[in-house]
């Protein structure tokens, strides 16, 4: 991504300011009690008038600040809250070193109780606040994100903090993967692990990469396919095998063609091709 120098140099002075100041910015350990979900889940589900105290963390996505009063939303991996902030709260030291240090892209810990605005948002009304981790690089731009597709690919942790549709589409893949899994271990199939580098490539058509191993002096190739090594597990005398690996073929490359890609391999002894077919369908059903 396009970076401002002027921008990183303007953090990495911060950086030096808060270690100047007795503040490690890359804590080793950092506390929470709940996830920006189960805070949220918390609250609701406490009776009225009832004080949920959290402790929560995650990336600081948004800050507006109102004179002594700051809001604010982190996010984490199960989804975003907003912060409320106020000098009398937090101490007026530390609200200015929030003001003046802490950045967009920052890792927080904030601790406090949960309440809901005016405006009906569940907030965390902050009573004291951590760094975890100083960004030295800043954020996408907010209105538009993350668009040029070259950076999108290359540098997928940006793409993922920009465009949160795109997170949905890595945790339905990993559900996918876990479903397949379920549906075939329930009818009897052991999943295995073949070789990835290979004195002989085989099973498909295509060019391998090529790399040396030096203990054996020689030549030896990721694999290009599965089939040729779980064939040989059937013929070792397990009746049903599948494995979920990597498969490498060096060949074209683009946003719709990886020559990097998993792939799912099933065989199962004394079945025919209407067989297997059918139990394809199957899988494509039960995901």
């Amino acid at each position: 991504m396009p970076e401002n120098s002027d921008h990183r140099a303007l953090r990495i002075a911060k950086l030096e300011r808060l270690r100047a100041r007795g503040i490690d910015p890359y804590p080793a350990r950092a506390s929470r009690t709940h996830t920006t979900a189960e805070a949220i889940a918390a609250f609701e589900r406490a009776a009225e008038g009832e004080r949920v105290e959290v402790e929560v963390a995650g990336r600081l996505m948004s800050a507006r600040v109102m004179g002594k009063t700051t809001f604010g939303h982190i996010a984490d991996g199960s989804g975003r809250i907003q912060l409320y902030l106020r000098k009398d709260d937090v101490g007026e030291e530390a609200y200015e070193l929030f003001r003046r240090d802490i950045d967009l892209g920052d890792h927080i810990a904030a601790r406090g109780y949960m309440f809901r605005t005016r405006t009906g948002e569940v907030s965390v009304h902050v009573e004291a606040f951590e760094l975890l981790a100083k960004a030295l690089r800043p954020l996408p731009e907010k209105w538009h994100g993350l668009r040029d597709v070259e950076i999108r690919y290359r540098q997928r942790y940006l793409d993922l903090i920009a465009n949160p549709e795109v997170r949905q589409v890595f945790i339905t893949r990993t559900r996918i993967i876990s479903a397949i899994r379920r549906f075939l271990d329930e009818r009897g199939f052991l999943e295995v692990e073949t070789p990835v580098l290979q004195p002989l490539y085989g099973g498909a058509a295509a060019r391998p990469f090529t790399t040396y191993h030096n203990a054996l002096d020689r030549t030896l190739y990721l694999r290009i396919a599965d089939e040729l090594y779980l064939k040989r597990l059937i013929v070792g005398g397990f009746d049903r095998v599948y494995e979920i690996g990597r498969n490498f073929r060096n060949e074209g490359i683009s946003t719709e063609h990886n020559p990097e890609f998993t792939v799912i391999e099933l065989y199962q002894a004394y079945a025919d091709y209407g067989d297997m077919m059918r139990l394809v369908e199957e899988i494509y059903a039960t995901v």
